[in-house]
């Protein structure tokens, strides 16, 4: 058995949440102690009773870009689907794709008008995508035709990007809305934070009716984020880079609930690593830029006291960073339990605290 093996679990298909459930406060809740090993069951909405007053939410506030981009090459006609991944200057991105055949530099990518509602930006029913450049990890630095950010051109032309196995070809107008967040603000991500989706106005008023406090670190999501570990020792795998910003208001509200005695709760594995990323010398302080924090065990937390997750694909980078929370056993006895329990999993998925 390899090292990667030991982060593996067999999940039932049917338990894989295709759908979102029909309220983001209505996901059952597993909640692991860790010093015990103990199981309770719960609710979301149980939430703001199993915290303590004091204790402070880090949520992280990326918002999804519609990045998913389907069109044709003008050449051959041909399909073509890409994903956006950034915009390293204005006027070009970073974008992944597939099709038949080879792409060549200067080739043209036809991209048809999804969204018109936006009249601020050119009228044009079709965006224009030249290939400038073939990036080593197989991506492709383009050049689109119109003016406009990309944020702006996304929405006109990009659709919202989903899980495969959700197994639908399209967006539907229930994810376009239900694969955001509420407190949603930066846009920059290619996936959700999917912790954060369960959250809403009333159970964040509940949360601090209860003396809760809540701060925001930002984390756009990429692609490699849900990638499955490929190499048999984690110590060889490569993380993806990943930008964050932790900003001096949420470092000084963590100073303030550490001097009353709180404990930090991190809403999801982006907020995890924004925040250990921002304490990697010892001391947490304001941070903004790049990442590649791989969280491992055995790794010594220094900001993060409880997580609040969904669950994992197997032989994750996620997982990996809850087993070295957890411990790995017991994080993989709560998934048994989890599965044996008929919760549901992954991005539209329930949830669970580990305290």
């Amino acid at each position: 058995m390899s090292e990667l093996d030991l982060y593996d679990y067999d999940l039932p298909d049917e338990l894989i949440a295709r759908e979102p459930p029909a309220r983001r406060e209505a996901a059952r809740l597993l909640v692991l102690h860790r010093s015990s090993g103990l199981i309770e069951h719960r609710t979301i909405e149980d939430l703001p009773g199993l915290l303590q007053p004091q204790d402070l939410l880090v949520l992280n506030d990326t918002r999804v870009l519609p990045a998913r981009l389907v069109g044709r090459r003008a050449a051959t006609g041909g399909r073509w689907e890409g994903l956006f991944l950034k915009s390293p200057q204005p006027g070009t991105w970073e974008v992944i794709g597939q099709t038949r055949g080879k792409l060549l530099v200067g080739e043209e990518l036809i991209v048809p008008l999804i969204n018109s509602t936006d009249d601020r930006l050119p009228s044009s029913t079709e965006l224009r995508l030249t290939l400038v450049e073939r990036l080593p990890d197989g991506g492709w630095l383009l050049q689109p035709d119109l003016t406009g950010s990309h944020v702006e051109l996304l929405g006109r032309f990009g659709q919202v990007p989903l899980p495969p196995y959700m197994e639908r070809d399209t967006a539907t107008a229930t994810d376009r809305d239900r694969y955001q967040t509420l407190h949603a603000r930066h846009p920059g991500s290619v996936a959700a934070p999917t912790a954060g989706l369960h959250f809403t106005p009333e159970l964040l008023a509940k949360c601090r009716a209860r003396g809760i406090h809540d701060a925001y670190v930002t984390l756009h999501v990429g692609l490699g984020t849900f990638r499955p570990i490929s190499v048999e020792r984690l110590a060889d795998h490569v993380m993806h880079s990943e930008w964050c910003e932790v900003p001096a208001a949420t470092v000084d509200r963590i100073q303030r609930t550490r001097n009353a005695g709180g404990r930090i709760v991190a809403v999801g594995t982006t907020s995890v690593r924004s925040l250990e990323t921002a304490a990697r010398t010892g001391q947490l302080v304001p941070f903004t830029g790049d990442t590649q924090l791989f969280i491992q065990p055995p790794y010594q937390f220094q900001t993060v006291d409880v997580i609040l997750t969904n669950f994992h694909l197997p032989k994750s980078t996620l997982l990996v960073l809850l087993a070295a929370f957890a411990g790995r056993e017991r994080l993989l006895n709560a998934y048994a339990e989890a599965i044996s329990e008929h919760y549901r999993f992954y991005s539209y998925g329930d949830a669970m605290l580990v305290l």
